[in-house]
């Protein structure tokens, strides 16, 4: 990642309502959310929540893929990474100790049975 695209990753979550939307989105994982939903969970208009919305994508922190008449937002686990590698860089006298998202690669917890 360069200097000039971190800037502009971190000037999108510079904000109060946009740093909600990511983390929503961090957290909800690929799947991501639909505006409608988001706007009403943090009870935002949507006028509001489209302009935040289009400051992460402009920034590269989202995705937004059309899933019908909805549009489906999920955060980009990959540009994520690369913002935290980018302010990592230097962590630990240069070892690799940067931390990395990859939601797509957990695998949910297996039931165990029960023996009679």
């Amino acid at each position: 990642m360069k200097a000039d695209e971190a800037v502009s990753a971190l000037d999108a979550v510079a904000h109060e309502h946009r740093l909600a939307v990511y983390r929503m989105l961090v957290k909800r994982g690929p799947q991501g959310l639909p505006a409608g939903e988001i706007a009403a969970r943090l009870e935002l208009p949507p006028s509001s929540l489209t302009f935040h919305l289009q400051q992460l994508r402009h920034a590269g922190l989202v995705t937004q893929r059309r899933l019908g008449r909805q549009i489906i937002y999920a955060a980009d686990y990959a540009a994520m990474n690369r913002l935290v590698a980018y302010l990592t860089e230097n962590c630990c006298g240069g070892a690799a100790c940067t931390p990395a998202c990859a939601p797509a690669a957990v695998k949910p917890a297996r039931h165990q049975r029960r023996s009679a």
